[in-house]
């Protein structure tokens, strides 16, 4: 196999696992035997095994030597602290993005909550893979702006761990009452972002992950967030 080939080939798998974590085809805790994915998603064993660690790098999942790999368990306080080095990081490189950012940078940031809030969580038709993707990148757009690359890679992976989270609360086996909604959040972080008031959006965006975790803490029926390591 030619090594183009088998870097495609393992980063299709990356995105096809990681969809199927984060949609709850894999649970948290479980072990995954590679054969059985082998003949899942038809492919051979290096681009698996080259695959299945990538995402243990990226702690959608956990590799033991010599035992093989288990979904990462899932608990409150590991959500607290994803919430809070968010928060911390974030908060730099939003007032960085506020003092600097140019017209373009509005654009963008219009743009992309245009495209979220096309999205009705509510509608039989709800692509959850794709509301996440356009939530990551309104809220990417807020802060990108010159020379925030490097601020942007830790909160893009910040942000991928802390949607491991919100999937529990956007599954359509949800009632569509129990279902993550923004309530007017988005728009208003928007509106705070773009008036440059640096202060007010992170206390507005504080408060957004905030309730994020608040809903996960009173939805009694994922017994998945117990905190208890299963591998």
């Amino acid at each position: 196999m030619e090594k183009e080939e088998f870097t495609t080939i393992s980063d299709r798998l990356i995105s096809v696992i990681k969809n199927d974590i984060l949609n709850g085809t894999y649970l948290p805790g479980e072990k995954l035997i590679l054969n059985d994915l082998k003949s899942r998603y038809s492919v051979g064993g290096s681009p698996l095994r080259e695959a299945m660690v990538q995402l243990a790098w990226q702690k959608y999942l956990v590799m033991k030597p010599q035992k093989g790999f288990w979904v990462a368990d899932v608990s409150l306080d590991e959500l607290k602290h994803i919430i809070q080095s968010r928060f911390a990081i974030g908060r730099l490189a939003l007032k960085e993005a506020i003092s600097t950012g140019d017209e373009q940078w509005e654009l963008n940031i219009l743009t992309a909550f245009h495209k979220l809030n096309r999205l009705n969580p509510d509608a039989d038709d709800f692509d959850a893979s794709e509301w996440d993707r356009r939530h990551k990148a309104f809220h990417l757009a807020l802060v990108q702006c010159k020379s925030s690359e490097f601020l942007l890679d830790i909160l893009s992976h910040i942000y991928d761990q802390q949607e491991r989270y919100r999937h529990f609360l956007l599954g359509v086996n949800i009632a569509p009452q129990d279902r993550y909604h923004d309530h007017g959040e988005h728009e208003a972080v928007m509106q705070a972002v773009l008036k440059r008031d640096a202060d007010l959006a992170s206390q507005l965006l504080y408060a957004h992950a905030e309730r994020l975790y608040t809903s996960i803490e009173q939805a009694t029926s994922l017994t998945a967030v117990s905190g208890s390591l299963r591998y």
